[in-house]
């Protein structure tokens, strides 16, 4: 369990997740990089109405709605905001 928790931690990627509520539950060291949001800062929040840019809210809920009943979306390019509020760009496999 160690291992594959470092694994998350250190990769090279972004790898976030959330609950099944859509609270942040994972957030490795890339994705604070990237997003300015430590991962204190970002668990438990709501994921996509504290961190996607409002005009995408809807189309992301759907992408991760399907993810948690199992239906799969790949590539799919999100709009992150940081906490310095720029936006970066993501591409996501859900």
């Amino acid at each position: 369990a160690n291992e594959l928790r470092q694994l998350v931690d250190t990769a090279n990627a972004p790898i976030f997740g959330i609950d099944v509520n859509g609270n942040v539950n994972e957030w490795n060291n890339k994705t604070a990089e990237i997003t300015g949001f430590s991962k204190e800062e970002a668990f438990d929040k709501p994921l996509v109405s504290t961190f996607i840019v409002p005009k995408l809210r809807q189309s992301v809920q759907e992408v991760l709605d399907n993810a948690l009943r199992g239906k799969g979306t790949s590539n799919y390019e999100l709009e992150f905001r940081t906490k310095s509020n720029e936006i970066r760009y993501l591409l996501v496999n859900a």
